[in-house]
């Protein structure tokens, strides 16, 4: 019997941390849907907005988006960098720190609120 009731509460910590996790990428979904839809495409095959399209984003090396227009600074900033959830982190707290000179400005002070727009990046595959 405790065999029983050990794996029935390893499923439910299982469930739970399932659900979290879904529920910090949905609320990431909204959040990088309400902050960033204004310039980005998300879905595979969207064309670039005034900013790249971002889907596929985690693992991809900067300013490598084809057909879309980089600005200098963002190229010169590029070189050997590649978008992981460090990166990501930095660049939604002050895109002018990872990219001084970029055309985009971006400030995003809120830890928490960062982590979940990765959260929901990360998905984009």
């Amino acid at each position: 019997m405790i065999r029983i009731t050990n794996l029935i509460a390893m499923l439910a910590l299982a469930s739970t941390a399932a659900y979290a996790q879904d529920n910090t990428a949905a609320l990431g979904k909204k959040l990088t849907t309400n902050n960033c839809a204004v310039c980005h495409t998300f879905n595979k095959g969207e064309p670039n907005g005034q900013g790249p399209n971002l889907f596929g984003i985690v693992g991809k090396p900067l300013a490598s988006e084809p057909g879309f227009k980089y600005s200098a600074a963002m190229k010169a900033a590029a070189t050997g960098k590649v978008w992981d959830e460090k990166l990501l982190d930095a660049w939604l707290t002050d895109t002018q720190t990872v990219a001084p000179g970029n055309a985009m400005t971006y400030f995003e002070g809120d830890k928490a609120r960062r982590q979940k727009i990765i959260a929901y990046l990360r998905t984009l595959h």
